[in-house]
C-alpha cells in the first residue's frame, strides 16, 4: 500500500499472550471490514505476559492471519518495532535486545519471518539505545530501506532532540530518515514530571507536538483511551488526577452530548482532526470496543467543540 496517511490503527499488542487467536482473527477481520488499514505490533509484545518470557507472540498471531487470508496483505500496512525485545527469557528489560547494527538487523530478521512478509511497511525503533552511538543506528535503519526489506522508518518513546539529530545524520548520509514519531498522547494530559506506572512511556509535550507539526512528521499516538479510564474514571492514574483533568473531562461530556457520541470517540475524533493530525493507536478486546473505535471515524468535531475542549473559546 502506497498511504502513510493518518487513520486507526488497530494495536496487537495482547495478540497471541491476553487474547486468544480466535478472538484477534475476529478483531482483524471486523478491522479490515470497517476499512481499517494500519496493523501495529512489535517484537517485544507482549513478553511480560508470555510464559516464555519473550516477545513474539504477537507477530506470530498476525502471520498466521495472514497466512490464512490471501491477499489480504494488499489491504493491510504493518507497523512493528524493535529494540525492546528481551534476549533473556523473563529477564525483561534488564535485557533488551538495542539498537546496535546487528541486533536491529537480527531483529527485523526475526518479525520478518513470524510475520511472514517481504516488506516492513513502517518499521520503529522501539526505545532509545544510548550506548550505541547514533550514527550507527541511522545507518543501520537506512540500510533496511535501501535494501527493500523496510518501506518507512520511525523513532518511538524518543527525546526529540535525538529524533532531530537522527535525522539530520540521514540527511547528511542521503539515507532514509525517521519520518514518524510514536509518543504516548490523549486528551488527558498527566501532571508534568509526574512518575507513570508504564515502564518505558514517553508522554509527548506540546514542544514534542511542536517539533513534529512543524517538520511535518506523521504522528502516531498509544495509550490514547488511557486504559479504559474515560469510560471507568476508577482507572485513571494518579498523575492524571488533578484540577484541569475535571474541566477537560466536564467538556468532553458536554461535546459527547451534543454529537450523541461516547468520551472514547470524542477522543479519538480530538486526536485524528488535530494539528497535527494522529494516527491513535487502538487497543481493543472485543468487537464491541473495535465498533466504538471505528464509528469515531464518522465523528468529526468542528472548531468550536475544539476550542470547547482546549479550553480556548473565551480567549
Amino acid at each position: 500500500m502506497d498511504t502513510f496517511s493518518n487513520g486507526i490503527a488497530l494495536g496487537a499488542m495482547w495478540f497471541g499472550t491476553r487474547l486468544s487467536e480466535e478472538t484477534s482473527f475476529a478483531l482483524l477481520d471486523r478491522f479490515v471490514s470497517r476499512g481499517g488499514r494500519w496493523l501495529d505490533t512489535s517484537d517485544n509484545y507482549a513478553f511480560w505476559a508470555s510464559p516464555s518470557g519473550r516477545g513474539g507472540a504477537s507477530e506470530t498471531v498476525l502471520g498466521e492471519w495472514l497466512r490464512r487470508h490471501p491477499g489480504v496483505r494488499d489491504d493491510v500496512s504493518i507497523s512493528t518495532k524493535v529494540g525492546a525485545n528481551p534476549t533473556q527469557p523473563c529477564a525483561g528489560a534488564a535485557s533488551l535486545e538495542g539498537l546496535a547494527p546487528s541486533a536491529i538487523a537480527e531483529a527485523v530478521e526475526g518479525s520478518m519471518e513470524r510475520l511472514g512478509v517481504e516488506t516492513i511497511d513502517l518499521l520503529w525503533a522501539h526505545v532509545e539505545d544510548r550506548t550505541v552511538p547514533l550514527e550507527d543506528q541511522v545507518e543501520a535503519f537506512g540500510a533496511l530501506v535501501a535494501d527493500g526489506r523496510v518501506r518507512r522508518l520511525g523513532a518511538s518513546n524518543h527525546a526529540m532532540w535525538r529524533v532531530e539529530r537522527a535525522r539530520a545524520g540521514a540527511r547528511a548520509r542521503g539515507i532514509e530518515p525517521f519520518r514518524f514519531v510514536q509518543l504516548r498522547h490523549s486528551y488527558l494530559q498527566p501532571i508534568p514530571f509526574a512518575p507513570l506506572p508504564d515502564w518505558g512511556h514517553v508522554v509527548a509535550s506540546p514542544e514534542a507536538i511542536d517539533y513534529v507539526t512543524s517538520e511535518g512528521l506523521g504522528m502516531w499516538a498509544y495509550t490514547t483511551l488511557l486504559g479504559g479510564a474515560f469510560a471507568r474514571p476508577e482507572r485513571l492514574q494518579e498523575a492524571y488526577r488533578h484540577p484541569d483533568t475535571e474541566r477537560r473531562l466536564a467538556a468532553l461530556d458536554r461535546v459527547a452530548r451534543r454529537w450523541d457520541a461516547t468520551r472514547n470517540q470524542v477522543v479519538l475524533s480530538w486526536l485524528l482532526d488535530g494539528s497535527p493530525a494522529v494516527t491513535p493507536i487502538i487497543g481493543v478486546s472485543d468487537l464491541t470496543q473495535l465498533d466504538e473505535a471505528m464509528d469515531a471515524l464518522q465523528l468529526h468535531v468542528d472548531a468550536e467543540d475544539r476550542a470547547e475542549l482546549d479550553g480556548k473559546q473565551h480567549e
